[in-house]
């Protein structure tokens, strides 16, 4: 049982930065219609531009708010120089010229921080653990970091629901051509959205790096997972990636830790291994495939 919540908790760790991904990115493609495969390059960004940071300063802190400013920059310079030339084109073009920019960023930083991956010290305060219940002592930075996705979970849908531009983004959302006509500046909400969706992929980052090392091409490997959320999901739904993000986390999570020791309790045990990491590498993307099924929009679309 102590293992099963440990996993739980690893689960809900890994949920939560796909979420912060997929938040920015259903945002970018519900609203802007834009297919972005390069989102993953401001994870990268904002994990490159906080790790280095904290390693020249010794500041935790320090690294998440560069990280946070550089992804948001790069974000915006993204989007003022190649998206709005690729917003009327049809989705081909915005997949070739996205993963286009996959290859430049890729390049640029091993130009910038070489090959060597970065890695980063956990600050001070969180750097213990914390014993959640009588043997099981869970790292405290985790815990963080499930608070922090929360924290933002709970602020989008205030921004969304309850404030002026969250009305135009789900207005935007459903009907992008009526908003323009009433008036409202649609270039620059799309420049605002793009922003704060890069900006949440740079927190996720950052937030990331103590856990993981930092290294040339990281975003590519999140991605494919960040796209599952969008999907099950449904575009432009916060709501649906935040649900979507959390349940995903914990079936990849669980499925890895446990379905190897399962199927080896009925075959042969290199056999039960080399199929249960098989299984488990797919399990998102089962999931996705029987959701689409039953409702080929993703389980929130209709809500917004």
């Amino acid at each position: 049982m102590i293992l099963l919540f440990e996993q739980l908790l690893n689960g809900l760790q890994y949920g939560v930065t796909l979420f912060l991904l997929a938040a920015g990115l259903t945002l970018i493609f519900g609203i802007m219609g834009v297919i972005n495969l390069a989102h993953g390059a401001f994870y990268m960004v904002g994990a490159f531009a906080g790790a280095w940071v904290s390693i020249q300063t010794g500041s935790f802190w320090g690294g998440l708010l560069a990280g946070l400013v550089a992804s948001a920059i790069v974000g915006i310079i993204v989007e003022l120089g190649v998206m709005r030339r690729l917003y009327a084109r049809d989705h081909l073009d915005q997949v070739l010229a996205t993963f286009a920019l996959i290859l430049i960023f890729n390049q640029s930083t091993v130009l910038i921080f070489g090959r060597q991956p970065l890695f980063t010290s956990l600050p001070e305060v969180f750097s213990g653990s914390v014993e959640i219940i009588p043997g099981l002592p869970y790292p405290t930075f985790r815990l963080l970091v499930i608070a922090v996705g929360l924290a933002v979970a709970l602020g989008l849908y205030l921004l969304i629901n309850k404030t002026r531009v969250g009305m135009l983004v789900r207005a935007g959302a459903s009907n992008r051509q009526m908003v323009r006509a009433l008036g409202v500046n649609i270039q620059g909400l799309y420049t605002a959205i793009f922003g704060l969706g890069a900006l949440l992929a740079g927190l996720a980052g950052v937030m990331a790096s103590p856990i993981v090392s930092v290294q040339v091409g990281m975003g590519d490997e999140i991605i494919l997972a960040t796209f599952v959320v969008v999907v099950i999901g449904g575009v432009g739904s916060v709501k649906g990636a935040f649900v979507a993000g959390i349940v995903l986390g914990m079936c990849d999570t669980m499925l890895r830790a446990f379905l190897p020791g399962l199927l080896q309790q009925v075959m042969p045990g290199p056999e039960a291994q080399a199929l249960g990491v098989g299984i488990s590498s797919m399990g998102i993307y089962l999931m996705m495939a029987l959701v689409l099924l039953v409702r080929p929009r993703g389980l929130f679309a209709a809500q917004g």
